[in-house]
């Protein structure tokens, strides 16, 4: 018996496909999805293949006004989160060299990264940052108890209390 799992875990390897892999990562301002980013940015630059995709939602019930407010507030919004990820992308470039894919959707942030994760097969892992007060934060939360056994690609947890020296010596 040990021989077969042995074979199986060393057996020969399968011809090394040319694939894209790209880290997922949630930009909202927060201190941890800094650290979050950083991380993932720095591990993109070292993979094979590897790419980055800074995501933002923006969650609709943000404009429940008239109709013309809401418009209005909606485009305000993309348009600050067109900006944020505008500069976040310039900044990681200058840091690390990854040209990063920018993404905005209009949802519930979980419902929306699960949807995207499941759309996309260039998602390599999900990079989410642990918020060092407070609790996790409800995206740690929902990713790791109701989705953990079904996400298709990995889930990476980066401690919000982690330096960039720290996240640099490791990524």
């Amino acid at each position: 018996m040990v021989e077969t799992v042995t074979e199986e875990i060393h057996g020969p390897l399968r011809p090394v496909t040319k694939r894209w892999r790209k880290l997922l990562v949630v930009v909202d301002g927060s201190p941890e999805s800094q650290v979050a980013i950083r991380f993932a940015a720095a591990r993109a630059a070292h993979i094979t293949g590897g790419g980055l995709i800074l995501f933002h939602c923006i969650r609709p019930g943000e404009f429940q006004h008239w109709m013309a407010v809401a418009d209005r507030m909606r485009e305000e919004a993309y348009e600050d989160a067109t900006q944020l990820l505008k500069e976040m992308g310039e900044r990681l470039h200058a840091y690390c060299g990854v040209k990063p894919e920018k993404v905005i959707l209009e949802g519930e942030p979980k419902d929306e990264i699960r949807k995207f994760i499941e759309e996309r097969k260039d998602v390599f892992g999900l990079v989410l940052g642990v918020g060092s007060e407070g609790g996790p934060g409800p995206l740690v939360d929902y990713f790791t108890h109701e989705l953990a056994s079904n996400l298709p690609c990995p889930l990476f947890l980066i401690p919000g209390n982690m330096t960039y020296e720290q996240i640099d010596a490791m990524a």
